[in-house]
This record gives C-alpha cells, structure tokens and sequence, in this order.
C-alpha cells in the first residue's frame, strides 16, 4: 500500500450539548499532517463524542471542523476520505474475511479487477495474509481486530480514526498490538486520532496526547513532558500514579512541614500549590544518603510485592502519605524496611514537581 498523502485537522470551537450537559466545550485542537495523537481520558470525558465529530457521525452544535482546507463539519461521514476503527470491530459476520475488507472498496466504485489486489495487500500489512476466506467467527479477538483495520486502510484514507480497538484484547496481545499499530502508522503515514482511556497505551503509541475531561482540554503535549510536567493535578492522577504533598510558598521558593524543597523549576502561576510525587523516583536511603536530595522521614505502613516492583506506602512526619516504587531485585527486597519500621525517602530536585492546586 502506498504511503498516505496525510491531511492536517483543525477543530474550532467546536461544541456539543445533551440537555445541561457539555460533552464538548468549545474545543480547540490542531492536528498535524501525519501525526499519530491520542484523545485521552475517563468516561464521559468527551473524547469518543470528539471523535465521533470527527467521523462525521456526531452533527456539533456550533463550531468548524477543517481537513486540509475544506470544512467538513456538514459532510456526511461517507464522504470524509476517513478510516474508521470501531471498540467492536464493526464487522459483518455473514462475510469472509476478504468479503469485510473488500466492502469500503465496492462502496467506493473500485473496479472488480482492482479489488482482489488491494484486499490482499491490506491483509499482508496486518499479517493476516492467506486469511481472506475464512469466516469471522472463526478468528481470534486479535485477528478481528486486525480484519477491522485492513477494512479502514484498505481504500487508503488520508485520516484514520480509531475508538479504543484494543479494550477487548487482553493484556499481552494487547501490548504486542500497540507496537504493531505504532509500526503501520510509521509506515503509513496517515493522521491518525486515536482514542483510549489507558493512560500507558496513550504514551506508548502518540506523537502527542490531548487529556481531555468536563469536555474540554485539560492539556495537549508530547508524551515525557505530560507525564514529566502535567498541567495540574487532574492531568498528574490520569496519567501514572502520583502522591501529592502540600507545599507554602517562602522566601525563592515552596516548603513542605518547614522544610524548604530544592527546585530546578518554579511554577509561574500564583495561588495554593501542591508538591507531586511520582512512586517511582522517590529514593528509599540508608544510613548516611541523600546528600542533594529533598528528604522525607516517616514510618512504613505498607509493603506490597507486585513481580516487577515493590510498593511501599508510608506516612510521613507531617501525616501526609505516599509510595515509592522499587525494582524488585533481590538487594532491593532485603533493604527494603517492614511495615511499622521508620523510613527515609529522598527526592532529586530534577524529579521535584510544583503543580497548581487546580
């Protein structure tokens, strides 16, 4: 299959009610030519009625819809040069395999001559060459989910639009999955909107993620700066998991329990702050460590042992609680205190994240 000519997308105060309820609050968002961006968020947040919008399937209230430099929001979604990955695949089960990836092509008019070669081609990039007549019911969950891509590739659309098509999968083929959904959008080269609640595949897959939740972008940004410097807090507790700590605001900087905090960056934003803390940097110490590092002392409440990783909770002097995530080597299990021992814990200034109590 030849590589997309990719369209940029350009939404505009884009809006859309139900009663008393914004599912999209005047929502801006440029997507750029060939970019692979992901809606993120919980239920209800409005980012599958977004995507929707995008398809043509959702008529917003107000607002304009740009691909390239045609508006589309009046266009019927047969008519928007769109792919379209359905959370259950959509396919039709009285079909073949080729009879389901063939069918946007004979929607379209493609000579019967053309059809064959294109199916087949469409089923080679998703790895399920020589499957074309099988029947539906005889695949796999990922099978069907790669039956539903080749049918939205197969006419070779400028955007690709995708609503949670792994949430069935479990989790290892689900993982595999991702990687090879990354792999043919690389290869492809369409603009791709993609929209998930899983907040890992979101940094695995995008180029750029939209947080989107009350029907509104809460933030938009490359995957290590959302999860290094989300917006607030809401941005900080979607995306991986995070302690939060309250800090004051003294002489050149923020303090925790009197404790001033070495800081590589000061937030600009005036107001109540809140220091976060992600598990995984924090530093369990022992005896004489953590020189240079902002310290925390408290007493062990819990550890818990999850394969990769230990997981240790603990309530620190000021009451406040947090964890701290540790490889779970073997010198890491032996060091490791038990619950009701006390504790250290140090945190870089690299790592130490002011956020806007928002």
């Amino acid at each position: 299959m030849a590589r997309a000519a990719a369209l940029p997308i350009a939404i505009r105060q884009v809006t859309k009610t139900y009663g008393r309820v914004h599912a999209l609050d005047h929502v801006d968002l440029d997507i750029r030519s060939g970019e692979f961006l992901t809606l993120l968020g919980p239920s209800g947040s409005g980012k599958t009625t977004l995507l929707m919008v995008l398809a043509g399937f959702t008529r917003p209230d107000h607002g304009s819809l740009l691909f390239g430099e045609e508006e589309v929001v009046r266009r019927p979604p047969h008519k928007r040069d769109v792919g379209m990955v359905f959370q259950n695949y959509a396919l039709f089960p009285h079909m073949s395999v080729a009879g389901n990836v063939a069918f946007p092509l004979k929607l379209r008019g493609v000579p019967r001559a053309d059809v064959g070669r294109r199916v087949e081609a469409a089923l080679e990039l998703v790895q399920l060459g020589g499957y074309g007549e099988r029947r539906i019911d005889q695949l796999s969950g990922g099978q069907r989910q790669r039956v539903a891509l080749a049918r939205a590739i197969v006419f070779e659309p400028r955007i690709l639009l995708m609503d949670e098509p792994l949430s069935a999968l479990d989790k290892q083929l689900r993982e595999r999955m991702q990687i090879e959904l990354r792999r043919l959008h690389d290869r492809l080269g369409m603009t791709t909107v993609y929209v998930t609640h899983d907040q890992r595949e979101a940094l695995t897959m995008s180029d750029r993620i939209a947080v989107i939740n009350g029907g509104g972008i809460m933030q938009l940004d490359q995957p290590q700066r959302l999860y290094e410097q989300p917006a607030n807090r809401f941005v900080a507790e979607f995306i991986g998991e995070s302690s939060f700590l309250p800090v004051e605001r003294v002489p050149g900087g923020f303090a925790h329990a009197g404790r001033v905090l070495a800081i590589q960056s000061l937030p600009a934003a005036a107001g109540r702050h809140l220091l976060m803390i992600r598990p995984e940097r924090l530093q369990l110490l022992g005896a004489g460590m953590g020189e240079g590092l902002n310290l925390f002392d408290g007493t062990v409440e819990e550890v818990v042992y999850q394969g990769d990783s230990i997981l240790l909770q603990a309530v620190l002097a000021s009451g406040a609680r947090v964890a701290a995530r540790a490889p779970a080597t073997a010198g890491a299990m032996a060091a490791v205190p038990r619950a009701g021992e006390a504790v250290r814990l140090g945190l870089g200034p690299a790592d130490t994240v002011i956020l806007a109590d928002a």
